[in-house]
């Protein structure tokens, strides 16, 4: 079959899948678990080299080991340190205790058992954070931490992969050498990492090619991948370190928005690759066995969670909640099992059981979320729900960070209300982050880039763009997509203010407009006009000007009708300033008088 043929089989699947189970609440990692399952050997039989996909579509993993590097920066850490570190840290710590323990005790190796205990204490954040978002719960009290505890989860995956390869030379003993060299190669990444890349990824900025920097991005996540790999690390590691390094730089959001389509499609096919491997044989010959398995998981993260919970002060719903959120295994333990089968931490029949396992839990989280929603609810859920505390960054994006935006920005800054800068010059952001302004490299008048930012979690928009066009096309974008956020437009002229009214922005600034009039102002003055005069004709001339830029805005396609009205509005601007300064002499023969 050729690879053309495959694509079509893997996308046709996927698109009806994952369609239809979102549709039903299921969410999209089990819809890509049933895309592999039906066109793999215990279905349709489409596509049978299923270990060669499964190896390929691993990348998937890397890069949102990649991406979620990027988000790990040391202030979103530290604001959410309690719930990270404290339920986070308590709830994996639990669950792979008695996980591990009682695998220990029914006879595995030690080896084996702690790989089980932490792979199985993950759970899954794609599945669980969409089922929230989904039903609204992401801002209670619950779903934050959940969000706290997944974000734990995410940071703890990175060690838990670096270790299972180690626990094979850990039964017996350790090469002092190997260890040197791991560590050697790690401290060389970082070093290399901290004070090489950053200058790479300017210099490719500078050539203003998109598909260069992707290609950039792409290769310093699987240059990484591939170097920790050949020192018997995995690769998702390297990348994670990748993402860590470059998580505090200008080029974070546009790195996010060039890798998430990769990360997105990847990763859907390592699920569809899981569910094709799924060895579904088990259910017939071991159903028992597979169930007690899936009930004992749920079961002893459900009461750890209910003990995190607790812990947090959330009343008794909001606990089972969590609990129920949280409870099933996650994406993390197919790589992890994956990663001991190839060490040979883990058997491969063990780890079919227990990919099975957590696939079934994932399904069993959607019936538990309905069974909990027919519960009446009780008094104490009452005033449980408060919002997500909105990062101050991101209550304000200024779109163009050249003087118009700079000024915006230095008043903010001094009143210290934080925002986000976005500008798509890379020498205008290494100029402006050298006087300590926080500012990110990428073209705002993409969406994904806009996505990157969290432009929806912001109030404002100020759109500084300098280009007509890409300021037109950013402000479509944003209107269209995040129609919530209030734009503050900066126009270069009378068209593109008329451009920006035509597609709906309200308030709009011309840049040079204020300027130009106080310096006519001054230099009436110097004439020797007196003040008062002076001001009087600034503001006439202004009330007069802005009335007319209204008046003209259904006109200004037609050029004829245009000039016309131009030359009417200029005209009638003397005829005022002719009536006022006969106004203004009767006035003064009457004080006379």
């Amino acid at each position: 079959m050729s690879l053309l043929s495959q694509s079509a089989i893997y996308l046709s699947a996927a698109v009806v899948a994952v369609a239809l189970f979102s549709r039903l609440g299921f969410g999209s990692v089990l819809g890509y678990l049933a895309a592999g399952v039906a066109i793999g050997p215990w279905a349709f039989g489409l596509v049978d080299n299923v270990e060669n996909i499964l190896h390929f579509s691993e990348f998937g993993v890397v890069l949102l080991l990649f991406l979620i590097g990027l988000e790990l920066h040391p202030a979103r850490l530290w604001t959410m340190r309690h719930g990270v570190f404290g339920a986070g840290g308590s709830q994996v710590a639990l669950s792979a205790a008695l996980i591990g323990g009682v695998c220990w005790l029914s006879g595995l190796p030690w080896q084996t058992s702690l790989t089980v205990g932490l792979g199985l204490s993950l759970s899954s954040t794609a599945f669980a954070l969409q089922a929230l978002a989904e039903k609204g719960q992401l801002t209670a009290r619950h779903g934050r931490t959940a969000f706290s505890i997944l974000l734990f989860q995410d940071i703890a995956a990175i060690p838990i992969i670096a270790l299972v390869p180690l626990l094979t030379d850990l039964g017996g003993g350790i090469d002092p050498l190997s260890v040197l060299k791991v560590f050697g190669t790690v401290a060389a990444v970082i070093l290399v990492g901290h004070f090489a890349l950053l200058h790479v990824f300017r210099l490719v900025a500078r050539t203003g090619i998109d598909e260069i920097f992707t290609a950039t991005a792409l290769l310093t996540v699987i240059g990484v991948a591939l170097l920790m790999e050949s020192i018997g690390l995995s690769m998702a590691l390297g990348a994670f370190l990748a993402g860590v390094l470059l998580a505090d730089s200008e080029f974070r959001h546009a790195l996010e928005a060039n890798i998430e389509p990769f990360k997105g499609l990847l990763l859907g096919l390592f699920f569809m690759a899981v569910g094709m491997s799924v060895n579904f044989g088990l259910l017939a010959t071991e159903i028992g066995l597979v169930m007690w398995l899936v009930f004992a998981l749920m079961a002893c993260k459900f009461c750890v969670l209910l003990l995190v919970g607790h812990g947090v002060g959330l009343n008794f719903r909001s606990r089972l909640y969590l609990a129920i959120s949280i409870s099933q295994g996650g994406e993390f333990a197919f790589v992890i099992f994956g990663i001991a089968v190839a060490s040979g931490v883990m058997p491969k029949e063990l780890s079919e059981l227990l990919i099975l396992v957590v696939t079934l839990s994932m399904a069993a989280t959607t019936f538990l979320f309905m069974l909990l929603e027919r519960l009446p609810a009780t008094k104490d859920s009452a005033g449980e729900k408060h919002d997500l505390p909105v990062m101050e960054e991101n209550r304000v994006i200024i779109a163009g960070f050249g003087r118009f935006g700079q000024i915006v920005g230095r008043l903010l800054q001094a009143k210290k209300i934080g925002f986000t800068a976005l500008e798509v010059s890379s020498e205008q952001v290494d100029f402006v982050r050298k006087y300590g302004n926080k500012i990110y490299y990428g073209d705002a008048s993409r969406l994904e880039f806009l996505r990157a930012a969290r432009v929806e979690d912001a109030a404002f928009f100020v759109l500084a763009i300098d280009d007509v066009e890409t300021s037109v096309r950013t402000a479509e974008t944003v209107l269209r997509q995040f129609p919530h956020v209030r734009i503050l437009a900066r126009a270069r002229n009378r068209d593109h203010v008329h451009r920006l009214m035509d597609i709906g922005v309200a308030d709009i600034y011309r840049e040079t407009f204020p300027a130009s009039l106080e310096a006519a102002e001054d230099l009436l003055n110097f004439l020797g006009m007196p003040s008062q005069e002076a001001a009087r004709a600034r503001k006439i001339f202004r009330d007069h000007d802005e009335e007319r830029l209204l008046s003209q805005h259904g006109t200004h396609h037609d050029q004829d009708v245009f000039a016309e009205s131009s030359r009417a509005w200029q005209r009638e601007l003397e005829e005022i300033f002719e009536q006022d300064a006969e106004d203004e002499a009767a006035d003064t023969t009457r004080s006379a008088g």
